[in-house]
């Protein structure tokens, strides 16, 4: 009787819907950066994000409230006169972080969330899984932008071209790209008018959805009326 008065009391309880591990444009086996290929190429002083991979759209874009815990990114392996190459024209050693960006009208995004910067030449040549030292709140139908000060060897290139990238820059800045355009500040609003094709960025995002609520057990009492006697 104990035992069954213990299951009862279980089944009573109320059932919580308990968050979600969503790794936000998870990266296909085929997105591997080129380099240290001839010509190795680099995401080079901006924040972008994937547009298009095939029939998906929307791949960076938040699809529940929650905090982003950590990153990954596939980087190549660029030799050592690339590196200085990279090094010299484009601002110093590889870095990057990861954005988050309110979608505005006219492809214009305000930054709304940053992680901290992470140097990269560690990792060159691996595919490693950065956690964040504060994680980052996030709203649904928010995007994750990866924003690069300098370079970064994270860019797969060949693909079809149903595959395609934005970057923070203007109309007329697309084949400029040593300008610093990435979005480093706070509240800083920029325009997505470049769009590149045959290209991946090979960086995802993981993000911990905030729990549902558990459904309300608060019963209503019947009314009762008062009979005259």
């Amino acid at each position: 009787p104990a035992v069954a008065g213990l299951c009862g009391l279980a089944l009573a309880l109320p059932s919580l819907a308990g968050a979600q591990v969503i790794e936000i444009g998870k990266l296909e086996t085929n997105a591997k950066p080129g380099c240290p290929a001839k010509p190795c190429f680099a995401v080079s002083r901006t924040t972008g994000y994937q547009a298009k991979v095939g029939t998906t759209r929307g791949l960076m874009t938040v699809p529940k409230d929650g905090r982003i815990v950590a990153w990954t990114i596939a980087l190549g392996k660029p030799g050592k006169k690339q590196i200085d190459f990279f090094n010299s024209k484009l601002g110093g050693e590889s870095q990057a972080q990861l954005t988050i960006l309110d979608p505005k009208r006219k492809l214009r995004s305000r930054a709304v969330g940053q992680g901290e910067p992470v140097k990269l030449a560690p990792y060159f040549g691996t595919t490693p899984q950065i956690p964040l030292a504060k994680s980052i709140p996030v709203k649904k139908g928010q995007v994750i932008g990866l924003s690069v000060p300098t370079w970064a060897p994270a860019l797969a290139t060949g693909l079809g071209s149903d595959t395609s990238w934005r970057a923070s820059r203007e109309k007329g800045q697309c084949d400029d790209t040593q300008g610093q355009t990435a979005q480093l500040q706070p509240n800083q609003l920029a325009q997505y008018y470049c769009l590149y094709r045959t290209a991946r960025l090979t960086y995802s995002a993981t993000l911990i959805t905030t729990p549902d609520k558990a459904p309300s057990t608060t019963q209503q009492t019947p009314s009762t009326k008062k009979k005259n006697t």
